[in-house]
């Protein structure tokens, strides 16, 4: 798998190395793939058309990379379904690279860390750098809502998003999409 940075797995398992970017990507290591996940896809595409696809890095910032057979096994849970894009970009800024002007749909969750300079080794100025680089590439994101681990609905507006990047996190109501399942509790259970 070394020959590429993004390589598109069709549902039907054509691979295309050169494919358009997609309308949306919604990013996740998808372990599993699961309803939580289909019902963000569903939204999305309800709120902003058809064109979308998901994205799995098998590179992490927090973990090894996956292994070529991990990845076959997490692809196979797409197969016949929906288009998998499968990329070394752990991080949004990276992804932005990749897939300009594309929509990346990502959990609440996400999207707080997404404005954490936690997350940009401690760097507020890292953090606004990467945001405007990714506002530059012409991406955006679109937030579901999440229930944190206290039991509470949280979703983009309770983000305290700063407003200079507010306009790059759009919203998908609750009243569109809520589901209160994660890879984590699946497998747990």
């Amino acid at each position: 798998m070394s020959e590429w940075d993004k390589l598109l797995v069709e549902p039907n398992g054509t691979r295309i190395t050169d494919a358009p970017c997609p309308r949306f990507l919604l990013p996740g290591s998808f372990n599993p793939l699961h309803d939580g996940h289909r019902g963000m896809f569903a939204a999305a595409m309800r709120q902003l058309g058809p064109g979308g696809a998901f994205e799995l890095s098998v590179t992490n910032v927090e973990k090894p990379p996956l292994s070529d057979d991990e990845v076959m096994r997490r692809w196979t849970a797409f197969k016949g379904y929906a288009p998998l894009w499968l990329t070394r970009a752990p991080t949004f800024v990276e992804k932005a690279r990749l897939f300009p002007g594309t929509v990346f749909v990502v959990g609440a969750d996400t999207a707080a860390r997404i404005v954490q300079p936690r997350f940009y080794a401690e760097s507020a100025e890292r953090m606004r750098s990467a945001l405007e680089e990714i506002r530059a590439t012409g991406c955006r994101f679109l937030v579901a809502g999440r229930v944190d681990g206290g039991g509470r609905f949280i979703d983009r507006d309770a983000l305290r998003l700063r407003e200079e990047f507010a306009d790059l996190f759009g919203a998908i109501a609750e009243a569109e999409f809520r589901m209160d399942v994660s890879s984590t509790m699946l497998r747990s259970s």
